[in-house]
């Protein structure tokens, strides 16, 4: 596949080229948001773009600063109750964690001006937020699968040098440009020259009559956490304008496993320098590490016209990410030639890869409204559209310090992703002056087009990894309970999330489908907060 060998060649020069920039997938992994925040954002959906005044409000529509009365000072945690699982032609398997996690923190002031001019009051407030947690562990078995990775790996190494595969005496096979994950493949015996004297031809080890399975092991952890530091107003108790600049914090981890066996492999024999047919397998062994920072920028207004209707409306720039990369791939292999009884072994690594990219996130619009009814329920409803094929990459050039346009993988961005609606539903009742009750559901539609998972389509992944998932939309159903006594107030909440998508070992090629997983994630959230107005 020429275009995973183009994406190598260019990567900044001095990590060695073929570490492979990053990916259209590997942004698609970092950008969506989590239903997160403090427990009554939670309960309610996340339907905050006219409420306002709750502190998660920050990290969603600024405005909702101005309508604070009081100072708010409060903190968020969170127990989640994760299962992963995955269904293929051969077995379902399920992975369990559960992590504790502090979602949110934050303090809103008030500096209350006369009642007799436009500008009643002025606001400002910081808050923590936690908007994605990546804490996932997954397990997915293939059996039998149809053709084998390294037979995609032969395919886009054919006219490959293969002199260029094992390096010299004087330099690394890693440093000059040529695909990591061919290298690997071509050292540790997955793929071998088609035939003697053949030094640009490659083929794999499935062939006609070998039977094989594949068994592919994830786990992630990481987070994306942004910082709030927002200004708001009051004008006259009917406009409250907002504006807020997000500082994210980016740490992404994955470690993974994809390992196949096979018999009845077409092996290259070192010992007959020959090739025979036999039993084969492999393990492929990836870390890589994904570390930034960015910003962006987020205003915001809220129109009270009567004192039981608002309306909202919020703008998010795009985050500007600086990101930092690291990571390297491990491939171990054996084989044993039909008829004898010694098994060849072998394996080979990758050095340590470093480099660094940008990505602009897309632009986000919301607009929300909501109303009370007989000062006693609430019922709030907004609509978010976020277009993730407007992503943006950038890659470094050579240079330290200078980026230029992913271009690959900005149109591989706009090949795979589009638009997604999100909509956002929540009600609060209040029973008594101290107790609430409270309820919300959030749907967030896919973002990646059909073609994507379509047989037809080749996707393309960076450095030595070539799996790769797609999500559908996300699901959230939401419950909650709230308390107050004078100026304290504890909520709590309970929150069921529950996505669907599909796992790829590698890309389709040549008119042959990978090995997939059909996965579901379900998440069983408790949320509390606790906090004080004053």
């Amino acid at each position: 596949m020429t275009r995973r060998i183009f994406s190598a060649i260019a990567v900044a020069t001095f990590v060695g080229l073929g570490a492979a920039a990053q990916s259209a997938a590997d942004a698609y992994s970092l950008t969506p948001t989590q239903l997160r925040g403090s427990a009554r954002f939670v309960s309610m959906g996340g339907a905050f773009t006219s409420l306002g005044s709750d502190l998660s409000c920050m990290k969603q529509n600024p405005a909702g600063l101005g309508l604070y009365r009081y100072s708010d000072l409060g903190l968020s945690f969170d127990i989640s109750i994760r299962n992963f699982k995955s269904q293929s032609n051969a077995a379902q398997y399920s992975d369990n964690k559960t992590p504790v996690i502090f979602d949110n923190f934050g303090y809103a002031g008030v500096f209350n001006l006369s009642n007799s001019g436009i500008l009643r009051s002025i606001q400002w407030g910081f808050s923590y937020n936690r908007l994605s947690s990546f804490e996932r562990r997954g397990t997915a078995y293939v059996n039998p699968t149809n053709s084998s990775l390294s037979n995609y790996v032969a395919s886009f190494t054919n006219g490959t040098n293969s002199d260029l595969l094992l390096g010299s005496d004087n330099q690394s096979p890693y440093n000059n440009g040529t695909d990591w994950l061919s290298i690997l493949a071509y050292n540790s015996l997955m793929i071998s020259n088609s035939s003697p004297g053949t030094n640009t031809e490659y083929v794999g080890l499935y062939q006609n009559g070998t039977h094989g399975d594949a068994l592919y092991e994830v786990n992630q952890r990481g987070y994306v956490d942004e910082y709030n530091i927002d200004i708001a107003g009051n004008l006259d108790d009917v406009v409250y304008w907002g504006l807020g600049v997000g500082i994210y914090d980016v740490n992404f981890t994955q470690e993974s496993n994809y390992s196949e066996s096979m018999s009845g492999a077409y092996i290259y024999d070192r010992s007959t320098d020959a090739f025979a047919t036999g039993n084969a397998g492999f393990n492929l062994y990836n870390l890589k590490t994904v570390t930034g920072s960015g910003a962006n920028i987020k205003l915001g207004v809220i129109v009270r016209p009567v004192d039981q209707f608002r309306i909202g409306f919020a703008v998010h720039t795009p985050t500007w990410l600086h990101l930092t990369h690291r990571g390297y791939g491990y491939v171990d292999y054996n084989y044993t030639p039909d008829g004898s009884d010694k098994t060849d072994s072998d394996g080979t690594d990758t050095p340590d890869y470093d480099y660094r990219s940008r990505l602009n996130t897309p632009w986000r619009f919301m607009v929300g409204v909501s109303g009370t009814i007989a000062g006693q329920a609430i019922i709030s409803a907004d609509y978010e559209r976020v277009d993730y094929a407007n992503m943006k990459m950038k890659q470094e050039s050579g240079l330290y310090g200078s980026f230029q346009d992913n271009t690959l993988a900005n149109e591989d961005i706009r090949n795979y992703f589009k638009a997604a609606n999100i909509f956002r539903i929540g009600a609060e009742l209040r029973l008594t002056n101290s107790f609430s009750v409270r309820a919300g559901y959030n749907w967030q539609g896919s973002s990646v087009k059909d073609v994507a998972n379509s047989p037809s389509t080749a996707v393309a992944t960076s450095g030595t990894e070539p799996s790769y998932t797609f999500f559908e939309g996300t699901n959230n159903v939401s419950l909650g309970l709230g308390y107050r006594y004078k100026g304290w107030y504890v909520d709590l909440a309970w929150q069921y999330t529950r996505r669907k998508g599909t796992w790829h070992a590698y890309t389709n090629f040549n008119g042959i489908e990978a090995p997939t997983a059909s996965l579901t994630d379900t998440h069983n959230n408790i949320v509390i907060s606790t906090g004080l107005r004053f």
